[in-house]
């Protein structure tokens, strides 16, 4: 079973950058699709961007394109999210998963994935 640990959000002011780092624990991201999902205050999780493990493909949520970028280091089983000019709607509990069953990014995205690691906040804010 695999686990997906070690996540590092922070405080940040609007237009600057951040990077979310996702460490696996027990096992390694290969074969598994990973993405970044986020939560706002009473609002519904929503799915940042996934990398699918069925076509290789790559999805970001809209309000993100352009901004945020979804990478993986396999040397280092970790996953990041680097987020560049960030908004104040940004601000969230942010959530790394994987899952190991074949799929597109926008699949993940939109229903989510079997294995989720710890969240972290990150704010936005002047």
């Amino acid at each position: 079973l695999m686990s997906a640990a070690g996540v590092w959000g922070g405080f940040v002011q609007p237009g600057g950058s951040l990077r979310l780092s996702c460490a696996a624990s027990g096992s390694t991201f290969d074969d598994y699709a990973i993405g970044w999902f986020r939560q706002a205050p009473g609002k519904e999780r929503e799915g940042v961007s996934c990398l699918g493990n069925g076509d290789g493909s790559t999805y970001y949520t809209d309000s993100v394109k352009g901004r945020f970028t979804i990478s993986i280091d396999d040397a280092k089983n970790t996953v990041y999210l680097q987020m560049n000019n960030l908004k104040i709607e940004d601000t969230a509990v942010y959530y790394c998963a994987a899952d190991r069953s074949q799929g597109s990014g926008r699949h993940y995205c939109k229903y989510g994935m079997d294995y989720w690691g710890k969240g972290t906040q990150v704010t936005v804010s002047s």
